[in-house]
């Protein structure tokens, strides 16, 4: 029966209730299929032709074991361009324990164990799914494409802790653990020239989270910090060397919900540190910064729209980009070193589990695009670029 099998089974034969098949289980899918184009960038793909590569298949399951434990899981297929690693991987799969710690019903435990969701930011526990965000695409300066699988979830532990107090609603989140990182994230995220394995060593993340009584308002703090490291493969002429890296983030998040608008915003500051791995002796350790503010407005029942700013600079001290050139003998331009985006998106609401969503993105820099350390000028010739997408989604 293996370790999983016998757990399962002597959770299940302790229960204190008892449940109907169609109570245990829980089972959802979603299907979204679009299309996209851009304009000089290769965000997409490499020729700014109009793409249909804007497909998104998932299936997600909980089964309730018993009145505190249950299993949870998700596996998608994805292929939207280079935005990116096209194909299958599994988004999450836990442990669910939710114990009843407290006599005192204003308090509240959680914890999974496994390959465990990031719930620190306003919508990484949900940008997986299709039809529970806003836009097509999500703020690139704090939800980073390229960083998806990464910043998704990890292998390891989450707990939580909400208090319902006299002032208001605390949550309390705190989790640890690393991400797989394949060959095609690796190409993605380092450069498609490398040969060794890259690793995520672990990532370590805590956010607090208030909302006041009588209010609809939501504010929160998260920190986060993660080691990578590069291992070069000799025999495989690998052009890099043996490296590692270290990304921190300190963010602000707040939103504000009201009968027919919301409002939400993030803000970020980053280090990023890397050691070796370009070559020996290669050192960088610079701050970044970014976030953005979008309104959201309901027309009616089956439409609403959104407008989104979205900041983001690579280095606080070169916030232009003017040394780039001169670092690289004039081979990257500066817009290479941020990227600023206006969003005009569009939802409507065909049925209960069918709707449209359609996207305008107004674009100066390059900056969030991949590879992160070998950008490529050559497809991306221009400061200000353009893209428009359009996605159908179903969901049960």
């Amino acid at each position: 029966m293996g370790l999983w099998g016998c757990m399962i089974s002597l959770l299940v034969n302790a229960q204190d209730a008892v449940y109907t098949q169609s109570d245990r289980w829980q089972v959802n899918g979603f299907t979204a299929q679009g299309m996209v184009q851009t304009n000089h960038s290769s965000y997409i793909n490499e020729t700014n032709k109009l793409s249909f590569r804007v497909t998104e298949i998932g299936l997600n399951s909980r089964f309730k074991i018993n009145d505190s434990w249950s299993l949870a899981g998700q596996i998608v297929y994805l292929d939207v361009g280079n935005r990116y690693a096209k194909g299958g991987r599994v988004d999450y799969a836990f442990v669910d324990w939710e114990p009843n710690l407290f006599d005192d019903a204003n308090w509240s435990f959680k914890a999974q164990v496994g390959r465990v969701k990031n719930n620190h930011w306003l919508y990484s526990s949900t940008r997986d799914v299709p039809h529970t965000r806003l836009s097509t695409i999500l703020p690139q300066s704090v939800y980073f494409d390229g960083f998806r699988d990464v910043a998704l979830g990890s292998d390891g532990v989450a707990l939580q802790i909400v208090h319902l107090s006299t002032l208001g609603t605390w949550q309390y989140k705190w989790s640890y653990g690393a991400s797989p990182i394949n060959n095609a994230q690796r190409d993605q995220l380092f450069s498609p020239l490398a040969k060794g394995k890259l690793s995520q060593d672990y990532t370590h993340q805590l956010s607090v989270y208030f909302a006041p009584n009588n209010t609809n308002i939501e504010v929160g703090l998260s920190v986060l910090d993660s080691d990578f490291s590069y291992a070069a493969n000799v025999a495989g002429n690998d052009p890099f060397v043996n490296g590692s890296a270290t990304s921190q983030r300190v963010m602000l998040h707040g939103q504000y919900f009201a009968e027919n608008w919301e409002l939400a915003a993030e803000i970020m500051r980053e280090r990023g540190v890397f050691k070796d791995a370009l070559f020996t002796g290669f050192s960088s350790d610079q701050f970044g910064d970014g976030g953005y503010v979008q309104g959201r407005y309901l027309l009616n029942p089956k439409h609403s729209v959104i407008a989104r700013i979205d900041l983001y600079d690579m280095n606080e001290n070169d916030r232009s980009g003017k040394r780039i050139p001169l670092q690289t003998q004039g081979v990257v331009p500066e817009y290479f070193t941020y990227m600023d985006q206006a969003t005009l998106g569009w939802q409507w609401h065909i049925a209960e589990q069918w709707q449209l969503q359609t996207d305008v993105h107004l674009i100066k820099g390059t900056g969030r695009l991949t590879p992160i350390l070998f950008p490529d000028p050559v497809l991306n010739p221009n400061k200000y670029w353009t893209m428009w997408s359009m996605q159908l989604m179903y969901w049960f």
